[in-house]
């Protein structure tokens, strides 16, 4: 039995940890991915411009002429309005070779950037840790609200009405790729579904030719890998918090027992990014060598890929 006088009396800011912890325990049953709201805001001067495509806002960059094919970028939870995912669409158009689409797939409503300036400022040596914790647990209930917004069937539904209308738009000629990070990860991990094909012209065709999907969160696992119709390139961080270096193994083992059954799996591949915090291909701190390398290696992953299968 625990008594008064053996338990001390916890700081103000242990009591702030405290009921942050709970808080996030209370909310886990339905997790965006509370590490998505951290991590550095890039600086840069965005190339490509908003325009309405296939029924979302949409920023668009890249070769509008004769692209060697068009690449799809679902974001984290941030969406157009953190610059990182605009930078990110330009440097997947930066060759020439590409159209890059970046549709708002929130429709106007992303989680505030306001939260990554409380969470992780520009300058983190002067906010206290109680500061960082009060600023997020402040800000928590409209996050949750915000989730309660984006549930996964109409969520589901606003990225398979674009995807299914750029395919159809699209000439047979030409190639689709999806690149997806943290909450978007997923999404374009389920564009490659053998159950989200499409028939065109009395043919069934996936919704894209091949996936990038860096630190997915919230996989169904064996759902959302087990029937995969197309090559995918996972990114994994080995220190992500939120999503798990163990995860990659157990993608690899779905698919390994789908090829011991007798399925024809498309290409997987997988790279390990050190130190990989989570957010590592999109907030990472450029000015730090190692977030930095993992910045760019990211990119670099995305491009080999597309440039192997589009």
């Amino acid at each position: 039995m625990f008594s008064s006088e053996s338990s001390p009396i916890p700081s103000p800011q242990s009591r702030v940890l405290l009921i942050l912890r709970y808080k996030l325990l209370d909310f886990a049953m339905d997790p965006p991915c509370q590490e998505c709201i951290k991590g550095t805001i890039h600086k840069g001067q965005p190339l490509g411009k908003e325009e309405m495509t296939h029924g979302l806002n949409t920023y668009v960059t890249g070769n509008r002429t004769n692209p060697r094919g068009i690449i799809v970028v679902y974001t984290d939870i941030f969406g157009l309005p953190l610059p990182n995912n605009r930078l990110i669409a330009d440097a997947y158009a930066k060759s020439g070779e590409w159209l890059v689409y970046l549709p708002d797939f929130f429709e106007g409503d992303p989680v505030p950037l306001k939260i990554a300036d409380v969470v992780l400022p520009v300058d983190a040596t002067k906010q206290s840790t109680f500061s960082k914790y009060t600023g997020f647990l402040a800000g928590l209930p409209s996050f949750m609200m915000w989730t309660r917004r984006h549930k996964q069937a109409h969520t589901t539904k606003v990225c398979t009405d674009f995807l299914q209308a750029l395919r159809r738009a699209t000439p047979k000629s030409q190639t689709i790729g999806m690149a997806g990070f943290c909450w978007g990860g997923t999404y374009a991990i389920r564009a490659g579904l053998e159950s989200n094909m499409i028939e065109i012209d009395g043919e069934k065709v996936p919704l894209v030719d091949a996936v990038v999907a860096l630190h997915p969160s919230n996989l169904v696992i064996p759902d959302d890998v087990e029937t995969l119709v197309v090559p995918v390139s996972y990114g994994w961080g080995l220190e992500d918090f939120y999503v798990k270096i163990e995860q990659m193994g157990k993608v690899e083992k779905v698919h390994a027992t789908a090829k011991e059954a007798g399925r024809k799996l498309p290409e997987m591949q997988h790279k390990v990014y050190k130190p990989g915090r989570h957010g590592f291909a999109v907030r990472g701190n450029p000015d730090d060598p190692q977030e930095r390398a993992c910045l760019e290696e990211s990119v670099t992953q995305a491009l080999d890929w597309f440039g192997r299968w589009l």
